[in-house]
């Protein structure tokens, strides 16, 4: 069980009007996008983007945006732990799987050819 409990305060409710606000941004940045036909798209793009980042900006500093944040740091910690393979390896495990796949195709092939050649050309063929 978790010992962090949430409870209902006063830091509460003012992450939700955080997130509320963060909505509010977003729905403006979205808004604009429209409201602005007349210039060119990448203009308009860039109304939308920067909504997204203002919002993303708002929400991060609300409890589940600290949730995300700690989230993404103990990614990037466990990242660094990871043993990525060589060039070499995953070209030879890359080729290994291509192999496999060409193999396997030929085979299922085969199987189907061997299977037309014996439903189609003897077993319904059996009463003409």
């Amino acid at each position: 069980m978790n010992a962090k409990v949430e409870t209902a305060g006063p830091g509460r409710a003012l992450d939700v009007v955080k997130l509320v606000l963060a909505a509010l941004v977003l729905a403006a940045g979205i808004a604009g996008y429209y409201y602005l036909a007349d210039l060119a798209s990448s203009w308009r793009m860039l109304v939308v983007l920067a909504g997204v980042v203002v919002a993303a900006a708002i929400a991060a500093f609300t409890a589940p945006g600290r949730t995300v944040r700690e989230f993404l740091r103990e990614t990037q910690f466990e990242m660094r732990k990871v043993v990525w393979p060589t060039r070499e390896e995953t070209a030879r495990t890359t080729i290994v799987v291509i192999v496999v796949v060409i193999a396997l195709s030929v085979i299922l092939g085969l199987i189907d050819v061997l299977l037309k050649w014996a439903i189609l050309d003897h077993l319904l063929k059996i009463g003409t």
